[in-house]
């Protein structure tokens, strides 16, 4: 066994501080009040995600929140009175910052558990405070402190999966046959959970669906082959989705327009009832209001820690915009077709698109925004939504950059330990621009193009089916597409997050050589960094980000534990394998060093098309439904053997801290709402927590 929990410890963690009072003071009275109640709906979502993570976070949650309440936030008298020493109590209050973080005692990125840096006795001294304290510590305390589980995954020995409770082991395939059965039953996932619980005859499959209202009659239908029988349960999340609707409720007192008063009962409507329908209609809302001064995402958003891949994490983001920074990309917008010709499928006909790219690119809202409550597990550096592919085609879609998120990459301090020397200074100062304009074309052209070949109905087709378009690929008349009620995530399951994100992240570094785009962005011959500086730094990036993807394996299982993490690094092995030695990695076991090279000469010659070959391949898999293709092809691009285990080794080794973030909260006195900000350390963390009262 590779794993211990020494490597599980949750090491100090640089603190990031999401600024956003210069933004906030610049709305008006109605906005602020809008904002506040929309940030309490989005906190509110705390215990729901909480809750998908891990059967004891929800109980370690309560206990660093009454310890913060007994000592009033004074730690360090308390942590003395108790007899800890500064560096136990500065472990412990580590672990709680990076808990708080990522909400939930794994990491948002990777999936890794992570423990204390401390011993059980210092913890039970923690505990031994008062009695609350320690009834609280009584429960958690196995759970919190042990290893395994190591990761999160499909129920096992070695890894856990909260979307997967109860006391019976459920079987993948059991997953698989559930899943297949809420599909024909025209029954979305994506705020379910799934609890096996056995009988003395057939086993019985328990869909919690995430609602307020709880069924006093519960549906129930049969598994064929007498498999089972499933029954579907409202009511999971209840009291928290009833916190969150109360605050939408008020929030839509405050609103700017009909539209997102529209949404938001949309919202309060799914729910209350557990109707995705109805969330499909907020979706199609929610992409009408354009440039609001206030944004937001809500509901079960992404399904990135889903083993199965199809049940998502609660999400709630409120943001306000930056009318400058969004002005920038709108630059880009307006120009999109003109750069999505460029992609390895563009053909003749369509406009020069070909036949697998959408008729008319609607330029999407596309904003950059400062977060005034962004709970999630993650926070994302860019989003693109909504993830329903018939609502993309048929209304278009809305992106947005996380200007705070985004900074962090800016930080000086952040040397990277895979490359020479001789560049890694350059390297950092190159990497914020590289890294931002990456994730715009990620977001924008990665997540905004691609047409699915679907069949709507027996004899309707969004495509030619007396004369289907040819596959690129085989030079062949397509043979493949969706079938009626078939979806993206539903037909590619655990591949469907991972392949998604290295397409897009393949159509960002495949588009950074570009150099009238680049101009775009005031790169050029002539800037102080050039635009050959920024593709440079993008292919570095791509073998460093490879590199520390290899983390996020866990050898034990042999699964990836992060959906970006694993389409890194098949980008990496793309380029190694088929970028005619333009990219190389030098690794030295003894000193532990891995060294990423990159041919300058060499990037446009070979490295931009084996990003190319392998761009299409993908594309053409997801658009025409190839599952089988694109499993042998991903699968083995993204296999971690040989040598590249011994370069995990050597990663691992070297691994890097995560981000702590620190947020803001906002309070309403009378009929003012206020601000308060949080200093970026542990206690700060911490604070702001306490004080969000959830």
């Amino acid at each position: 066994m590779e794993t211990s929990k020494q490597s599980s410890i949750a090491p100090a963690p640089p603190i990031h501080q999401l600024n956003i009072k210069s933004a906030f003071e610049s709305l008006s009275s109605r906005e602020k009040l809008y904002a506040h109640y929309m940030s309490r709906a989005a906190w509110h979502g705390t215990r729901i995600i909480l809750r998908q993570v891990s059967p004891e976070s929800i109980g370690i949650f309560d206990f660093i929140m009454e310890l913060h309440a007994s000592c009033s936030g004074n730690w360090s008298v308390m942590l003395e009175e108790n007899g800890i020493t500064p560096e136990e109590g500065k472990a412990f209050l580590e672990y709680a910052a990076t808990f708080l973080s990522n909400i939930g005692n794994y990491y948002g990125t990777g999936d890794q558990k992570f423990v204390p840096g401390l011993s059980l006795q210092s913890m039970e001294k923690l505990a031994g405070s008062n009695a609350t304290l320690q009834e609280m510590f009584n429960y958690i305390a196995q759970p919190m402190l042990s290893t395994p589980p190591y990761s999160l995954g499909y129920p096992g020995s070695q890894a856990q999966s909260a979307y997967y409770p109860g006391e019976c082991t459920i079987a993948q395939d059991e997953i698989a046959s559930v899943s297949r059965a809420l599909e024909d039953h025209s029954i979305f996932p994506e705020n379910t959970r799934l609890r096996k619980v056995n009988s003395r005859e057939t086993p019985i499959f328990e869909v919690l669906l995430a609602s307020v209202q709880e069924d006093a009659n519960v549906k129930e239908f049969s598994l064929p082959d007498s498999r089972g029988t499933v029954k579907l349960v409202r009511g999971d999340h209840s009291e928290e989705l009833a916190k969150i609707c109360a605050s939408l409720s008020e929030a839509s007192r405050w609103a700017a327009n009909e539209a997102q008063r529209l949404f938001i009962s949309q919202y309060i409507e799914s729910f209350r009832t557990g109707s995705l329908d109805a969330y499909r209609d907020a979706q199609r809302t929610w992409i009408r209001d354009k440039s609001p001064r206030v944004e937001n995402i809500f509901g079960f958003v992404e399904p990135y820690r889903d083993p199965y891949g199809i049940r998502a994490e609660f999400e709630g983001l409120v943001a306000i915009s930056d009318a400058a920074e969004t002005k920038v990309l709108m630059r880009l917008v307006e120009q999109s077709t003109k750069f999505i010709r460029r992609l390895p499928w563009a053909a003749e006909g369509n406009d020069g698109k070909g036949p697998f790219e959408k008729a008319l690119f609607e330029p999407p809202d596309f904003t950059s925004i400062h977060t005034l409550a962004y709970c999630s597990s993650i926070i994302f550096a860019g989003i693109n939504l909504p993830n329903y592919n018939d609502i993309r085609q048929e209304c278009g879609f809305k992106n947005v950059i996380i200007a705070g998120r985004m900074s962090a990459e800016s930080n000086k301090a952040d040397i990277c330990p895979f490359l020479d020397a001789s560049e890694a200074e350059t390297f950092q100062k190159h990497k914020y621009p590289s890294y931002y304009w990456w994730v715009v074309l990620h977001e924008l052209l990665g997540h905004g193009t691609g047409k699915m070949m679907i069949q709507e109905a027996d004899d309707q087709f969004n495509f030619d089916i007396s004369n289907p378009p040819i596959n690129p690929l085989t030079g062949k008349p397509i043979n493949s597409w969706y079938k009626p009620g078939q979806t993206w995530t539903g037909q590619f399951g655990d591949l469907a997050t991972t392949v998604d994100e290295c397409r897009a992240e393949l159509v960002g570094a495949y588009l950074m050589d570009d150099a009238g785009l680049l101009a775009l962005f005031g790169f050029t011959d002539e800037s102080e960094i050039t635009a050959d500086d920024l593709t440079y730094n993008t292919y570095l990036q791509l073998g460093v980000g490879g590199l520390r993807g290899l983390q996020n394996f866990n050898i034990d299982d042999g699964k990836w534990g992060q959906a970006h993490s694993r389409a890194h690094f098949a980008m990496l092995k793309c380029l190694l394998t088929d970028g005619g030695g333009f990219m190389t990695i030098e690794c030295d076991p003894q000193q532990e060093n891995l060294i990423v090279r990159v041919d300058r000469s060499k990037i446009v010659s070979h490295g931009k098309p084996a990003l190319g070959r392998m761009l299409l391949r993908l594309h053409m898999y997801r658009c025409t439904a190839d599952v089988k293709s694109c499993r042998t092809y991903y699968e083995e691009l993204s296999r971690v053997d040989g040598n590249y285990l011994e370069w995990r080794r050597i990663v691992l080794a070297k691994k890097q801290p995560k981000w702590v973030f620190v947020q803001a909260n906002t309070f309403l006195r009378s009929d003012e709402v206020t601000l308060k900000e949080y200093a970026p350390t542990e206690e700060g963390v911490i604070q702001s927590w306490a004080e969000r009262k959830v």
